[in-house]
């Protein structure tokens, strides 16, 4: 099967092409870089000329209120160059718990691209994942302040991006679901108990203090974050044995010079 990975030039876009061709698939990654412009449509209909499937794999470039406006118009654009093109499947990826989180404006984002998906012509799957392993250094970095982080308990149930990647690709070679499939990693654990993991795993001396205000991931409580149980992919990968595994320390996360 031929398949466009529109925003495959990214950290989980290139990880989707790579399952799909790693499965005997025929996969392009399109972004601005490769000549494919949502916003304004240009190089949509060369990049999904001949596709079976589209994974729509793009993130805003803002992660504000601006980023609904952003997804009205990339998402429409790209989903009547689907339809034109004779596309039978539209995969999109998505995050776990964007319907329960309204103080998160990219969230609120997410919902309305969600929405184009299901009232749109194309046949869609939409798959929700919770936030891969490789962005909780990142996540850290945010509210990191000399010898302390500072960070939330909110629940999380991180994945592996090429556990996710795989999973994407599962779907978009297969029949559309013609609604939502939750995907999400085997443990949940508090943020900042996952920033102390990350932090001990890296030999980095810093503390983490719990915040309840810390960070975007404050206005997330309860299970929102948690895939729902039972009908989810369930990826096999654990956090701390992908940090046995990874050497990348994000400068973000390299511990700075501070006073005792």
């Amino acid at each position: 099967m031929k398949f466009a990975v529109i925003g495959g030039t990214g950290r989980i876009g290139s990880e989707v092409v790579e399952a799909l061709t790693a499965a005997g698939h025929e996969a392009a990654p399109h972004a601005r870089s490769t000549g494919v412009d949502l916003l304004t449509g240009e190089g949509l209909a060369q990049a999904l000329a001949g596709a079976d499937g589209v994974v729509d794999a793009t993130q805003s470039p803002t992660a504000d209120d601006a980023s609904a406006e952003f997804f009205r118009i990339a998402t429409g654009n790209l989903l009547a160059a689907a339809e034109a093109a004779g596309v039978r499947h539209a995969v999109l990826l998505s995050i776990v718990g964007v319907d329960k989180v309204p103080g998160l404006g990219y969230y609120r984002s997410k919902v309305v691209q969600e929405e184009l998906f299901t009232r749109g012509s194309v046949p869609y799957s939409i798959v929700r994942a919770t936030q891969f392993f490789e962005y909780i250094e990142e996540i850290m970095s945010w509210t990191a302040d000399g010898g302390t982080v500072r960070l939330p308990a909110t629940l999380l149930q991180p994945i592996a991006a090429a556990d996710a990647a795989r999973a994407v690709a599962d779907i978009a070679v297969g029949a559309p679901l013609h609604g939502v499939r939750d995907m999400a990693g085997p443990d949940v654990v508090p943020l900042d108990e996952l920033g102390r993991i990350t932090l001990a795993a890296r030999g980095d001396g810093r503390t983490v203090v719990t915040d309840a205000c810390a960070g975007p991931f404050a206005a997330a409580s309860g299970n929102a974050l948690i895939a729902t149980a039972g009908s989810a992919h369930i990826a096999p990968e654990h956090y701390r044995s992908w940090l046995v595994s990874s050497d990348r320390t994000p400068p973000g996360l390299r511990p700075k010079p501070h006073s005792a």
